[in-house]
Parts: C-alpha cells; sequence; structure tokens
C-alpha cells in the first residue's frame, strides 16, 4: 500500500508541477520529468502505432503524422515558451488546442487498455473453447477507432463541464460566532490556475459567481494565478472590483511558487487580496484566518512554519480557520483549528485520474470531520490545470456560512 501511495504521488505531482515547474529543482524532481517524457513519449508512439495499423498511408502520410506527434508531445514546452513572448490570444489557442491533445491523448491510452483486455479475453475465448465468436475479435481498425472516438467525445463533453461552475454550499454552527454577528458568509475559490487555457470567458464566469453569493469575505487557498501575461493584469483589476465587507486574503500554491513568488504576491496586491504567508488576520473580531505556504516552498528555500506554529498564538475565542493549499492534516496542529480549507487536488479533474489523486490524498474532495472538533473542506477548484476540461469532476467555489449558535 505504501508504494502505491508513493506511485500515486509521483504521478500526481507530475501531472500538477507541469514541465516547467520540474526543470532545475533538482535530481529526483529531473527523474521526475525524465519519467513524465518517457510515460508521455510512450502514449504517442501507442497512438502512432495504432493508426498506422488501421490506416494505409504512404511515407508521405506516415512523415506528416510523425510531424503531429512531435507537435503533440512538446506541446507543454512550446505553451510555456510561447507564453509572454506572442500574443496573448495566440498563446492561448496554442495552449487549448495543446492541452486539449494531451487530454484525447490520456483518455485515448484508457480506453485502449479495456480494448486490450476484452481482445485479449476474445483470443483466448477462441483458442480455449473453439467457439465460432471469431467474429467478436476486434480488428486492427476497431483498436484505434474506438478508443479514438470515445476519447473525441469525452474530450468534446469534458471542455463544457470545465466551465459548468457550481457553488457548493457548506454552514457551521458555532458558539464562537456572536449573537450580535449572527452570520458571517466567507467565500473560498481554489485553484483557478489563471493563465494557459483559461481565457476570459472561465474568469469572467468565476466573478459572476463570487458576486452572486454576496460574501462577507473571500479567501483563495492557492494556484490562483499560474501564468503571465496582460490576460493575467486584466484578471487582476477585474477581481479588485470584488470588495466584500471584511476583505479578501489568499494563500500561496505550488504554482504561485512556481511563477514566483514576487510575481504572485504582486498579482495579489492587484487584485485586492492580502497575501496571508505563514501569518494571520483576525476579521470582525471574532474569526481568525491563519495562512500557511505551500510546502513547495520549502524546495524553493522559502522555509515554512509550521501549522501549529501560526495556530498557536490565535485567540482561543475566535473562530479559527487554517488556509492551507494541500489537504493535509498535521496531527499536532487538529484541535488547535475549526475549519481547515484546502484546494489542489482537482478531485482528479479528469476522470479515472481521480484514482490517483485519491491514493495521494486521502482527503480528496468535500467536507471531512476530524478529531477534536475541527474540520476540513475539500475544494475542487474553479478552474483546471493544462488541459481546459474537467471530466466527473466539476469546477466549483464554495460558500461556507458561519452562523451563531
Amino acid at each position: 500500500m505504501i508504494l502505491v501511495r508513493t506511485v500515486s504521488v509521483a504521478i500526481f505531482v507530475l501531472a500538477q508541477n507541469g514541465l516547467e515547474s520540474v526543470i532545475g529543482q533538482g535530481a529526483d524532481l529531473k527523474l521526475f520529468l525524465l519519467a513524465f517524457l518517457t510515460i508521455y513519449g510512450g502514449f504517442h508512439l501507442l497512438f502512432f502505432l495504432r493508426i498506422r495499423a488501421a490506416i494505409a498511408m504512404g511515407q508521405g502520410g506516415g512523415a506528416v503524422l510523425v510531424i503531429l506527434m512531435a507537435a503533440g508531445f512538446s506541446a507543454p514546452l512550446i505553451i510555456r515558451a510561447a507564453e509572454g513572448v506572442i500574443s496573448d490570444s495566440l498563446a492561448r489557442v496554442i495552449a487549448v488546442a495543446g492541452y486539449s491533445w494531451m487530454a484525447f491523448l490520456l483518455l485515448f491510452v484508457v480506453v485502449c487498455l479495456f480494448v486490450e483486455l476484452y481482445n485479449l479475453g476474445m483470443i483466448i475465448a477462441v483458442n480455449r473453447c473453439n467457439c465460432h465468436i471469431s467474429s467478436f475479435v476486434p480488428t486492427a481498425g476497431m483498436r484505434f477507432m474506438i478508443p479514438a472516438a470515445l476519447a473525441f467525445i469525452l474530450t468534446i463533453y469534458g471542455s463544457f463541464a470545465a466551465g459548468s461552475l457550481r457553488t457548493e454550499f457548506l454552514v457551521i454552527h458555532s458558539g464562537k460566532i456572536p449573537q450580535k454577528i449572527g452570520k458571517i458568509r466567507l467565500l473560498q475559490i481554489s485553484d483557478v490556475h489563471l493563465g494557459g487555457a483559461m481565457g476570459e470567458r472561465y474568469v469572467s464566469r468565476i466573478i459572476r459567481a463570487v458576486r452572486d453569493a454576496n460574501p462577507d469575505i473571500v479567501v483563495s487557498t492557492g494556484d490562483f494565478v499560474d501564468g503571465r501575461g496582460e490576460y493575467a493584469n486584466e484578471a487582476a483589476r477585474k477581481f479588485n472590483e470584488i470588495t466584500p465587507r471584511w476583505g479578501k486574503f489568499s494563500i500561496p500554491g505550488n504554482h504561485e511558487l512556481y511563477l514566483g513568488i514576487d510575481k504572485a504576491a504582486k498579482f495579489m496586491d492587484n487584485a485586492g487580496f492580502v497575501f496571508l504567508r505563514n501569518r494571520s488576520a483576525t476579521i470582525a473580531g471574532v474569526v481568525d484566518l491563519a495562512g500557511v505556504d505551500d510546502p513547495g516552498g520549502v524546495r524553493k528555500g522559502k522555509g515554512a512554519l509550521g501549522d501549529r506554529d501560526i495556530l498557536s498564538p490565535a485567540n482561543p475565542s475566535h473562530f479559527k480557520i487554517l488556509l492551507k493549499h494541500r489537504p493535509e492534516v498535521e496531527k499536532d496542529a487538529v484541535g488547535l483549528f475549526d475549519l481547515q480549507l484546502s484546494g489542489h487536488t482537482h478531485k482528479g479533474q479528469i476522470f479515472p485520474f481521480c484514482i490517483f489523486t485519491k491514493l495521494a490524498f486521502p482527503y480528496h474532495a468535500g467536507a471531512y470531520h476530524l478529531p477534536g472538533g475541527s474540520l476540513l473542506y475539500v475544494n475542487r477548484g474553479a478552474g483546471f490545470w493544462g488541459p481546459p476540461i474537467r471530466l466527473l469532476s466539476p469546477p466549483e467555489i464554495t460558500v461556507i456560512d458561519l452562523i451563531a449558535k
């Protein structure tokens, strides 16, 4: 079980970090990069072999196919290299095409696996049972067309699902909320991943949902910004127009650290967020917000305090909220906070990869009751990393009503 979870963590780190974040971060992550390129290259090779077996093509057609496969394989690197160099609109077109191809190819491989299991079963049945069912054995054309068609359909569906932002509600009754206040409405956004394929349409939808919820406080639990360009500046200006009664607060996720913490801090300031890095803020005299850095900051040489260090100075009579990007719970901090808000997992983003994220992070999505009266809520994320696709993991913002008991 430990080995399975370790492999799952490695797969999730590769999927979430992106190639540019792995380069230059030490030997271990360079090995991760090598593993990713090997696996992703293997996926392209499988697609190439399947289509060549299904469709007859001459040398010219084969050469064109090789060029297209090479472009698809190098798309993640091309996207990052193009960002900030060419126009934002063109960079976004390249990102949508490149990342959508990545999602299609991943789904193609998954469906191929099931088709091959079926094919193996049919071959065994024909050989052992001497049954006349050879017509049920898929041909080379079917072994390509079935996975390709299903992967294409799921990719199209997932692109629409990525835009179906949901508002989830959580109600918490607490004696720490005074009767004279009655209710405090807090709104959590997480994992917007502004940049790459995340365009103005998605950002406008998130902002509209935040306005409709009419929160008293807005908090971002990391991975808000994930790219460079004028669209990031424009998005910051739009978020700055949202002015909740008791302000907006944010913490860095791993992608803010990859982007550069200074650039991320500037974005947060332009967007009107107070950046809580290993410190806390008191809201309305009754709520303490404690923000901690993502553990990725340790690899970057920034250092990080433990959750207990941040929470201990808090007023015990206040309702304590821990803002922590990754849904990891420190044992010695349980009971010191009333609510921990996290994100990071995306609930896998694209099924069936939720299997790996669930193994990597047992606190996967939704609410979890912890010892000592603490509660953890894991947000699925309002945006997406990489492919503008979500499959059985709809994006969300979370409205949390703290009500006097």
